[in-house]
């Protein structure tokens, strides 16, 4: 539901303003928000993936390993298969478990529950199939796309794709920091096991501090500045983690916004959320998420008032909305692959 989410916030952005997100000069992705950022900057413009969870079938089209685009999976990842692995004994991660005892205060709310969960035990293969599809192996040509994940065994976030990060393939870092402790099963790089980026922080804005950025545009589809109604228990945790969530973003905003940085903050409204509804990881109501997300974000930023933002660039015209006629018409989307980048 957040890929949904943001997939629509995206097109609503590239459509509302003529500027192509994946021109940024970072793009920094959490979760969900790393698959759908990876694949933006590999070549796939926001309206082509509305268009592919619609059910569009695009003739002649074909993927980067040549394979038709109309064959790709349209479910946002949400393909769940068991990883063949020995069940799951005791908590996840041993040593982050003893980590967080020893030191609680060092570690984020998430880290400190995430070693004590059990191992997750679905497979990571169908989110890293998705940017595959785009980038077969290497990283993309793009100077700041950060997947964010974090370290099993230290609760320590990796920003991959950067200088400091271990070299990986955008597929695994990518599925890394999508890898929910105590669901997915943890995705090794480097000998390493990483988890969710989400583990540290959901939205992980605070990593911009110090690039002195001019307009940072952070969409973060677990937070709402909307009140819903809770009715039961389940619906009283979702408000509670959405709560948190919110105060996280708050705070590393203000970090960027001492700095001189103006931050424009979107975030799903009460609409989107009561399609989201409780289950994230559901892909039932999908594209409805996605055609919500059009109409919500586009009337934020409707709203806002920013000289930056309206002084976006444009972008390429058939990376901002989709060209007139056929696929084999088309302008050749690019699909700039680094491959100085290799797995390690």
């Amino acid at each position: 539901m957040g890929g949904a989410w943001l997939t629509g916030a995206l097109h609503a952005i590239a459509t509302e303003t003529g500027w192509d997100p994946a021109s940024a000069d970072h793009v920094v992705g959490t979760s969900a928000g790393s698959l759908i950022g990876s694949l933006c900057v590999a070549g796939v413009p926001p309206w082509f993936m509305v268009a592919h969870s619609a059910g569009e079938v695009f003739e002649g089209l074909a993927d980067a390993r040549g394979r038709p685009a109309a064959e790709a999976d349209r479910s946002g990842g949400a393909t769940f298969k068991l990883q063949r692995a020995l069940p799951p004994i005791g908590p996840g991660s041993w040593r982050l478990a003893l980590k967080t005892l020893s030191q609680p205060r060092s570690h984020t709310p998430g880290a400190l529950v995430s070693g004590w969960l059990p191992r997750g035990v679905v497979s990571t293969a169908s989110l890293e199939d998705i940017v595959r599809r785009a980038v077969p192996d290497g990283w993309v040509d793009h100077p700041n796309l950060w997947a964010m994940a974090c370290d099993y065994v230290t609760g320590e976030r990796v920003a991959f794709g950067s200088e400091e990060a271990p070299r990986a393939d955008l597929a695994k870092a990518a599925a890394a920091s999508c890898a929910i402790p105590g669901f997915y099963f943890p995705v090794t790089i480097g000998g390493r096991r990483y988890v969710d980026g989400g583990m540290h922080s959901p939205s992980n804005l605070d990593v911009l501090v110090g690039h002195e950025l001019e307009l940072v545009i952070c969409l973060n589809p677990t937070s709402t500045l909307d009140a819903v109604p809770a009715r039961h228990p389940i619906e009283r945790l979702q408000a509670f983690m959405r709560s948190a969530s919110g105060r996280r973003l708050g705070s590393e905003a203000r970090k960027l916004r001492e700095q001189g940085t103006e931050v424009q903050l979107i975030q799903p409204q009460r609409e989107d959320l009561e399609l989201m509804g409780g289950n994230l990881m559901s892909r039932r109501r999908r594209h409805e998420v996605i055609e919500r997300a059009v109409e919500t974000v586009s009337r934020q930023l409707a709203q806002m008032q920013s000289e930056r933002l309206g002084d976006l660039p444009k972008g390429e015209p058939e990376r901002v909305r989709r060209p007139d006629g056929p696929p084999s018409t088309w302008p050749a989307l690019p699909r700039a692959v680094q491959p100085q980048r290799p797995a390690a």
